[in-house]
């Protein structure tokens, strides 16, 4: 939708979730030599200003990124921290916070291609000039699905697509189950990272039933969750994971764990990985 911003959200739990996975994915990712292509059909901006007037409206860093400030994590998080560092200082640890384009930037070598999708004009704009120097990274004013399907199957032929849309409209997730459908077909071997959130209307179901009986195997499922099912906020998040690492699962058991301890409500259940199809 391109009524919808980001940067009232940038640094929540949910983010927090989301960057960590997409940080170990592209970690295994940079364990070969070879080089990978990665898109995504919702880029938003890849960097947010949590001292602007959007972000401390809502204040959702607060209980996102700013609880992990100071705090002994398991060095799974170091890549992410290491990124969100680097954008900030020792006196404001916590001021500017990367969206994922920016961690594929800076997970991003030589030979490495970057594809990035955005409909709304003004962040699309901000994009575009933030990477006009950087020849790895391809950013286009396209719909998402439409423009990550043209592209498939990639060269280099490993690597990712990121699926985040906003959900405004309840159609989004059948939509993004029909594009699994569809990219997956193009490029089997590819890895799919799908965020959604986790809300008391349950909409993500029918979008998880649809994926599951597709006939598409290896699909990896992690949902963290910080408050209890019944609040009327979300509540948690969710990764789908389509082909993921083969140690990725027991990472995000660990990360999860740590993440629960730091962010969650005492209401919240624990988190839970699974697989929604096996191999």
């Amino acid at each position: 939708m391109l009524s919808y911003q980001h940067s009232y959200h940038a640094g929540n739990f949910a983010d927090v979730h989301k960057h960590l996975t997409l940080s170990l994915l592209l970690e295994s990712l940079n364990k070969k030599p070879k080089p990978w292509s990665y898109f995504e059909t919702h880029a938003g901006t890849a960097l947010y200003d949590l001292s602007a007037e959007n972000a401390t409206k809502t204040g959702e860093f607060k209980q996102g990124v700013s609880l992990l400030q100071g705090k002994k994590l398991p060095s799974l998080f170091d890549s992410y921290l290491q990124v969100v560092k680097q954008l900030n200082t020792a006196i404001d640890p916590c001021v500017k916070y990367p969206g994922s384009p920016w961690f594929a930037s800076q997970a991003a070598r030589d030979g490495d291609k970057i594809s990035l999708m955005e409909l709304h004009p003004g962040e699309h704009q901000q994009l575009k000039a933030l990477f006009r120097r950087n020849s790895a990274v391809a950013v286009h004013h396209r719909d998402g699905y439409e423009g990550v399907l043209s592209l498939l199957p990639p060269k280099p032929n490993r690597g990712l697509v990121l699926i985040d849309p906003s959900y405004e409209v309840k159609s989004e997730y059948l939509q993004v189950a029909k594009f699994i459908e569809k990219a997956y077909q193009r490029w089997s071997n590819g890895c799919f990272a799908i965020w959604y959130p986790l809300l008391k209307a349950g909409n993500h179901h029918e979008m998880l039933r649809k994926i599951k009986h597709s006939g598409i195997r290896k699909v990896l499922q992690a949902e963290f969750f910080v408050k209890s099912a019944t609040d009327e906020r979300m509540y948690g998040s969710g990764m789908l994971l389509i082909n993921p690492p083969w140690h990725l699962e027991q990472q995000l058991q660990q990360l999860s764990e740590s993440l629960y301890q730091h962010l969650a409500e005492t209401s919240a259940a624990p988190p839970q990985i699974q697989w929604l199809v096996a191999e």
